[in-house]
């Protein structure tokens, strides 16, 4: 038997005018996903715009996708630009007609662009400079209008298209209590092309803060950035370069003005919890658990245990059973009104069905007393008979001086199915002393866990978003291209 649905929160009042706008000379209509709020200013390395000029671009992205064919429950294809508050305009604008938005990740290869394409099928492709503002255009659309297009991440596989409703992204700015305000100036050192990193401007806009873009992720310029912003989104593996630049930058650490990091895409190990605590003592470390796929999940208490978001109801184990007790590592399944509508395929909307869901993320725990995210299910390296999951190991390899990041994967065995290797990237060519870190596995892992192959790269391969390209390093370790290894 399942539990009825949690009751929704409120649909968001209809989006109001500029907020400049008075009674008798109303400014332009704001784009419906803002849900009534404009950002202060909104900076980029290319320059910086007003609120009130933002909305005046997003109308004059409108103007332009009209003319190229776009309109209500269109798909709407935006390039890359080299100045990121072009591509988020024409995201706003195509809001405006009621579009849905796939934004372009310049980091696609040929063969992952075609697929994305081939799913979305989009009637508008936009790029290039936006044109002058000419006039303004009427919101269409309503609560349950398709508005983005997301993918999966492509970490550990290939990208799927996704649907979002601007619904269910109202109901995610509710839910994200993480502390940000509108006196906030918020730093989104990653692509707008990654939903997180989106989902966290869109969000920032809502509140009113003043928002700083990025074209792409790099350590040095985010470390510069950071003597302007108060909050920051990042992963944890963003978050380890940053401070290893402040560690050794004494001039940004003074100068460094944030107060809170909104930390997903993983658990940030407590190696470094601690480096943070110790470079930046007033600094909170704000964690959440989420996907593309269901936007906010949950967020880490003081236990150190994840709690779900208000009217985000999960299971663990059996999507259907309410008797386990979460001892035991189980698929976590999530039902929620933040989640999405469904796949693209060749353009058309295959609806997921009324329920729970899963991205295949195993868990312990439960929805009332917290639960731990262990890593997704396809992380899973089965040898000799075990089960262990990648997530686990390396959150213990981290910890070990001189590791700047590791990829915990399957290396492929005639005998035992798989070897668990362990692919590092020291934070220099001799920082890592080999004989000690096996020596922290062995007391820190189980038999099973314990890597048998330990490999060392200069850098791993990174998503758009900066997380490790799991799907690249285990196709590395399929065709032996890594070698030599670590020696004994």
């Amino acid at each position: 038997m399942t539990s009825p649905r949690p009751p929704l929160p409120p649909t968001p009042p209809p989006p109001r005018h500029g907020s400049d706008s008075s009674e008798s000379n109303p400014g332009p209509a704001l784009p419906p996903i803002l849900a009534g709020g404009t950002p202060r200013t909104v900076r980029s390395p290319e320059g910086q715009l007003t609120g009130t000029e933002l909305v005046r671009d997003a109308h004059a992205a409108a103007t332009e996708l009209a003319a190229a064919g776009a309109g209500p429950n269109s798909r709407v294809l935006v390039e890359a630009d080299r100045d990121p508050t072009v591509g988020l305009a024409r995201l706003l604008g195509a809001d405006l007609l009621g579009s849905a938005t796939l934004l372009a990740d310049p980091g696609w290869s040929g063969t992952e662009r075609a697929g994305v394409l081939r799913e979305a099928a989009p009637d508008v492709v936009a790029g290039g400079p936006l044109p002058e503002p000419t006039g303004t255009v009427l919101p269409h659309g309503d609560d349950a209008s398709l508005f983005y297009l997301p993918t999966t991440s492509g970490s550990t596989g290939r990208a799927r298209v996704l649907a979002r409703t601007r619904r269910s992204w109202w109901y995610s700015f509710e839910a994200f209590d993480v502390g940000i305000t509108g006196g906030d100036t918020v730093l989104l050192p990653g692509p707008p092309s990654s939903s997180l990193f989106l989902f966290g401007a869109l969000h920032a806009m809502h509140l009113g803060c003043e928002v700083e873009l990025s074209r792409r992720w790099s350590v040095e310029e985010t470390a510069e950035a950071c003597t302007r912003a108060t909050a920051v989104h990042l992963v944890p593996s963003m978050l380890a370069a940053l401070l290893a630049v402040l560690e050794r930058e004494p001039r940004l650490l003074a100068a460094c003005r944030v107060r809170r990091f909104v930390c997903g895409g993983a658990k940030p190990d407590e190696g470094l919890r601690r480096r943070l605590g110790e470079l930046l003592p007033d600094c909170e470390l704000v964690e959440y658990y989420g996907s593309a796929e269901h936007s906010v999940v949950a967020l880490r208490g003081a236990d150190g245990l994840l709690h779900p978001v208000e009217h985000v109801e999960v299971r663990i184990g059996d999507s259907t059973d309410t008797t386990g007790d979460g001892t035991d590592p189980g698929t976590l399944w999530v039902r929620s009104p933040l989640s999405f509508s469904g796949c693209l395929e060749s353009g058309v909307l295959r609806a997921v069905e009324p329920g729970f869901h899963t991205v295949g993320d195993l868990a312990t725990g439960s929805h009332r007393d917290g639960f731990r995210v262990l890593g997704r299910g396809s992380t899973t390296i089965e040898t000799g008979g075990r089960l262990v999951t990648a997530e686990e190991v390396e959150n213990v390899l981290r910890t070990a001086p001189g590791v700047f990041d590791v990829v915990v994967a399957p290396t492929p065995h005639p005998r035992f199915g798989s070897l668990v290797t362990a692919v590092l990237e020291p934070e220099s060519a001799d920082a890592v002393d080999f004989a000690e870190l096996r020596r922290l596995a062995r007391e820190s892992l189980g038999s099973a866990q314990r890597p048998r192959r330990w490999l060392s790269v200069d850098e791993l391969p990174r998503t758009h978003t900066g997380k490790p390209a799991r799907g690249t390093v285990r196709e590395w370790l399929a065709s032996g291209e890594l070698r030599p290894e670590v020696p004994r």
